[in-house]
């Protein structure tokens, strides 16, 4: 099958291809907002409806942890690098709706679970589904606007996590004391919770949002920087090659002419089932380990295959110590942030006296302004900053951790409801005014027709480090405090405290990647050149 033909908006007139207009690419951005507001509305209302699924259920605070974060983030990841290497050849307005369209049916085929195992399999397609969606719009939004904007730009898209999470948790907790009051006796239509209908209510959407999405305008790829890509002929080849790199044991068939490299495989393997061998008997968590086990050795097993592959996209990527440490740096607080995010609802309602309802509404409402506030000032000021040095980017990290470490204790310390809202609303701020540094920190590194790979390799190691392991660790910590004799909320708050000392590796991490970055990023095209990379 044939790619799609990009679209330029306009052309001067000696039919050179020119930028598209702005007001077109502002229109562009307020829909691929949408769409990001629609995926974090399906991922994050787990989080207020997280205590009913448990009593339904009968499941624990690990295996909620697992459900929101492990289940979702390791499919989520590895279907991201294939799904990005897709929209670097194939037409990403057409990615992005195929993609929004079937995790909104896999939301809301969740609401259709009876079981622990019906559900995660449903998250398993949520997360497949979301993943195609931001290495797309990264790269889209990088040709609709010029490089000095893309920070403002990114982030003013990454608002839609925290617009999306709000709405999510506040349009849950309404749906299940709406539920709840229509049927107090149980008596409700086909016997559905209302959890299961809050899952149903925000999935269908999605279907309509996804045909509108498909009317977008294709950028020309690489416009913004006068380095034009060409399309590529045969992008559903590159599709299939890509989920061959990352599915076992067909990942094994692109490397078996290269003996070094198909040993490292198997012992890498061996040395990563080992480790998820331990950890089960460590924890007992047999699907958490098994599941993130896969997912560190599907890595493991692209980044050798790309190596090999496509060598400059390789080198661009991990022989750049900037873009490693950046990639490692950002993830590292994001532990802390998707783990406070998911548990302080659960948190609240257990140790006050109030409803989901209202919860949902301070809490979302809070985390949707500070968020947006957050991400957005954050944007601008990295674009600022980087005006004035270049690793300006870098100091947003700073400030993620030096607003966060104080706001969140003060969060889990107080016994004020309404101080608790007043603390999320600042702490989402804080949290997320570096939402924007690290993908286009990204793009700048790497070439054009890497971009979406490199964006997906950020939000890989973002989801694993932080959606994976944050929300289950606190859970897994909340288990064995609660079962050394505290109480489920005190159990809960040191879960939450103890993750904080993630923050110490971060610091090193934004440390090492300011060092390096003016030079790396200064050197782009002499890399390239160096690595074989023809550049006209």
């Amino acid at each position: 099958m044939e790619a799609e033909h990009p679209i330029p908006e306009s052309q001067g007139t000696s039919g050179i291809q020119s930028m598209p207009a702005r007001r077109y690419a502002n229109y562009v951005l307020a829909v691929l907002v949408l769409v990001y507001i629609f995926n974090f509305i399906d991922r994050n209302i787990l989080s207020i409806l997280a205590e009913d699924i448990k009593a339904d259920l009968g499941i624990s605070d690990a295996e909620m942890g697992f459900l929101y974060g492990t289940v979702f983030a390791v499919f989520y990841a590895v279907f991201g690098i294939p799904l990005a290497r897709f929209a670097d050849v194939w037409t990403r307005r057409s990615l992005i709706s195929v993609g929004l369209g079937f995790w909104s049916l896999m939301t809301a085929a969740s609401g259709l679970a009876q079981s622990f195992g019906t559900l995660a399999a449903c998250r398993i397609g949520v997360g497949i589904g979301e993943a195609s969606a931001s290495p797309a719009a990264y790269s889209m939004l990088s040709d609709y606007y010029p490089p000095r904007l893309r920070a403002t730009v990114i982030a003013i898209y990454a608002a839609g996590v925290y617009i999306g999470a709000g709405i999510g948790i506040f349009l849950g907790g309404y749906i299940l004391e709406a539920w709840a009051a229509a049927y107090p006796d149980g008596n409700s239509p086909f016997g559905l919770r209302g959890w299961q209908v809050a899952f149903m209510a925000v999935g269908i959407p999605g279907l309509i949002m996804s045909i509108w999405v498909r009317t977008l305008r294709e950028p020309v790829r690489g416009i913004s920087e006068g380095l034009v890509t060409k399309t590529h002929s045969a992008p559903f080849s590159v599709l299939g090659k890509e989920l061959y790199a990352v599915i076992p044991p067909f990942n094994l068939l692109g490397i078996r002419k290269n003996p070094v490299v198909l040993r490292n495989n198997l012992l890498g393997g061996g040395v990563i089932a080992f480790a998820a061998w331990g950890l089960v008997l460590l924890t007992g968590s047999i699907a958490q380990w098994v599941t993130t086990g896969f997912g560190v050795y599907v890595t493991f097993s692209w980044i050798q295959s790309l190596k090999i592959r496509d060598p400059v996209t390789y080198a661009m990527m991990f022989k750049s110590k900037a873009f490693i440490y950046t990639m490692l740096a950002f993830p590292t607080t994001a532990f802390v942030g998707y783990g406070a995010g998911f548990w302080i609802p659960p948190l609240l309602l257990r140790l006050h006296d109030v409803g989901a309802a209202e919860v949902g509404l301070y809490l979302g409402m809070g985390a949707a302004a500070g968020g947006f506030l957050g991400i957005t000032a954050g944007g601008f000021l990295a674009d600022y900053l980087k005006r004035k040095f270049p690793s300006g980017r870098m100091v947003l990290g700073y400030i993620v951790i030096g607003g966060s470490t104080p706001l969140l204790i003060l969060l889990l310390s107080t016994d004020s409801l309404v101080t608790a809202y007043w603390v999320n609303f600042l702490l989402t701020a804080f949290s997320a005014c570096g939402g924007g540094v690290p993908p286009s920190t990204a793009a700048d590194l790497v070439m054009p027709r890497m971009r979406a790979t490199a964006g997906a390799y950020y939000i890989l190691v973002n989801t694993f480090l932080g959606l994976a392991l944050g929300p289950y660790f606190m859970g897994q910590f909340s288990d064995m405090f609660f079962a050394s004799g505290m109480s489920d909320a005190e159990s809960l708050k040191w879960a939450i405290g103890v993750s904080m000392l993630t923050f110490i590796p971060a610091l090193g991490f934004l440390y090492l990647a300011q060092k390096h970055l003016p030079r790396e990023e200064a050197s782009r095209l002499e890399r390239a050149r160096a690595a074989g990379e023809s550049i006209e």
